[in-house]
């Protein structure tokens, strides 16, 4: 294992599921269409990719550069049932890596059962036993408001690991008046997304997102917006 900072904090709880599971799975697309970020801005709010809802579709998303952002390269799938985010985001993070197997397959390694995935340790663990390394690490956020250490070490951990290819998953928690493009205004949201792209300038992240919410399945968010979902949770780093 890499010689990294790591959180001090205590162990939390944490529990990903939708708030309206059910959804049946899709046949596989015929092909993937590519999405390409060099189209879009970085600015909190804008959608990379939108509208493509089943579940079980799949976007590739080109990896790339600008004087200030950097992308990786992934290979995305809506999750096939509502309690399925913590595989799917697994997936897409193994994807700028591996190919990697399918969410029914990680459903089984991470344990995930329709309550969902427990922990983000067990994301880590899956991470790393996919990869053959010990790259992912468990950082906890249990204070919320996040501490500035907390900020300084996910924003560090973000460029970091993204220049290297590493893709995030973070467990989050998005109540009313605090969530991210097409969440139901009216629920709190138990969540995982994978973060796979950053700013400098905007100070903004990149997010693919597996509950494809009213259709977003990928979009910019700010920084300051991802620190404060994660608490009292976790990520994958």
């Amino acid at each position: 294992m890499r010689r990294r900072l790591v959180s001090l904090a205590i162990a939390v709880a944490a529990a990903g599921v939708l708030l309206h599971p059910g959804t049946a799975q899709a046949s596989p697309a015929p092909h993937t269409p590519s999405v390409s970020v060099l189209a879009h801005g970085a600015k909190a709010g804008t959608a990379v990719v939108s509208g493509h809802n089943q579940p079980g579709t799949r976007l590739k998303v080109d990896s790339g550069r600008t004087r200030s952002g950097h992308w990786l390269g992934i290979d995305y799938q809506v999750q096939e049932t509502g309690y399925w985010c913590g595989p799917a985001a697994t997936r897409i993070a193994l994807s700028a890596r591996i190919a990697p197997p399918s969410q029914g397959v990680l459903a089984g390694q991470l344990g995930t059962t329709e309550a969902g995935t427990d922990h983000i340790g067990q994301v880590t663990g899956v991470l790393n036993s996919n990869l053959g390394g010990g790259w992912y690490e468990t950082k906890e956020m249990p204070n919320d408001p996040p501490t500035q250490g907390q900020r300084d070490l996910l924003w560090n951990d973000i460029v970091f690991d993204i220049d290297r290819n590493y893709p995030l998953v973070a467990n989050i928690v998005a109540p009313p008046g605090n969530q991210p493009p097409g969440y139901p205004s009216d629920q709190t949201i138990y969540h995982y997304f994978t973060v796979f792209g950053y700013d400098e300038v905007d100070r903004t992240v990149l997010i693919a997102d597996p509950a494809s919410f009213s259709g977003n399945q990928i979009y910019w968010i700010s920084f300051d917006q991802l620190a404060t979902l994660i608490p009292p949770k976790g990520y994958s780093a």
